[in-house]
């Protein structure tokens, strides 16, 4: 581990600015000190390596100031990459990916291989010079997520009758034994735990899950004081198209009926009531692909996204 000190090259103001942000965030940090904050890092939100490695060095920050982070991470850009080299056509269904063995097996190589390695290389690098350690794992690891097969209902566009969708080998979370996660959690060594949303079925079935719904369950779990859901959009948009800053869970059931709400937004929404109701004390939807989103989240009065509470 190196112990050399950085050559003094910026003026001292500058110094004088970094020490008044510090000081300004010691109650936000006080706040969440100790406490657990889950962060789903969304597919899009990953966006190019530089956007990856400041993420990682913003999850390296929060455990350095006392708080345990877990990252669930997606992958729907990077699996629809791999299928459209393969010649697959996806489609989706309230925002969840219709997924086939084939589609299946693509999914699980790209999140828990080549996905959650590199996630985890990545916080590794970010926190090597204080032994902060990414540790991937996916949810057959240690029993940590057994699904089900998800089930959705679509209306037929000639009759309008409600039917059952098959959506293949998605899955809903039915069980969290966030046992590992604790431990390492609660480990004397600094590790951050970085999960790819598969999980596996009573019978041994492996299910690709929503990574927001699987985080929020991991979220609900461990009861998390903050479940962060980072993705490509501000956060939640009201009819005309504004951001809205804070809402109640009622206000975001109202959301998805009325249909303001559609696509993705739908299981991202459902996902924070859920984690809600599981004993998180609040969620956020906000744009992960602005640079230290999670920090001025945390760390600010001003908070980024969508608080939902």
């Amino acid at each position: 581990m190196s112990t050399a000190w950085s050559p003094r090259t910026a003026p001292p103001e500058s110094g004088f600015l970094t020490a008044k942000t510090l000081a300004e965030a010691l109650p936000f940090i006080q706040i969440y000190d100790r406490e657990i904050v889950v962060v789903k890092y969304g597919g899009h939100a990953m966006g190019d390596a530089e956007t990856a490695r400041r993420f990682a060095a913003d999850v390296v920050l929060l455990k350095l100031v006392g708080i345990q982070p877990v990252v669930v991470h997606g992958g729907g850009p990077q699996i629809s990459r791999m299928l459209e080299k393969a010649g697959v056509k996806s489609t989706f269904i309230d925002g969840l990916r219709v997924t086939d063995a084939a589609t299946m097996e693509v999914a699980e190589m790209v999140l828990s291989g080549s996905v959650n390695k590199e996630l985890a290389h990545l916080i590794t690098e970010a926190g090597r010079e204080a032994d902060v350690r990414g540790v991937g794992l996916s949810g057959k690891d240690a029993r940590l997520i057994t699904c089900r097969k998800a089930t959705r209902t679509q209306k037929d566009p000639d009759s309008l009758i409600e039917q059952i969708a098959d959506l293949g080998f998605v899955g809903e979370p039915t069980a969290i034994d966030p046992t590992l996660l604790r431990a390492l959690i609660s480990a004397p060594e600094d590790y951050i735990p970085v999960i790819a949303p598969i999980g596996v079925a009573e019978n041994g079935e492996t299910f690709n899950i929503n990574a927001d719904t699987a985080a929020g369950a991991i979220a609900g779990a461990l009861g998390a004081k903050r479940f962060l859901l980072l993705t490509d959009i501000d956060g939640v948009l009201d009819g005309d198209k504004n951001l809205i800053r804070q809402m109640s869970k009622d206000d975001a059931k109202a959301l998805i009926a009325s249909g303001v709400a559609t696509g993705g937004m739908i299981p991202k929404l459902e996902t924070c009531i859920a984690a809600l109701a599981a004993g998180v004390q609040a969620a956020v939807i906000l744009d992960g692909r602005k640079p230290h989103a999670l920090l001025v989240e945390l760390f600010t009065e001003h908070g980024a996204g969508t608080l939902i509470a």
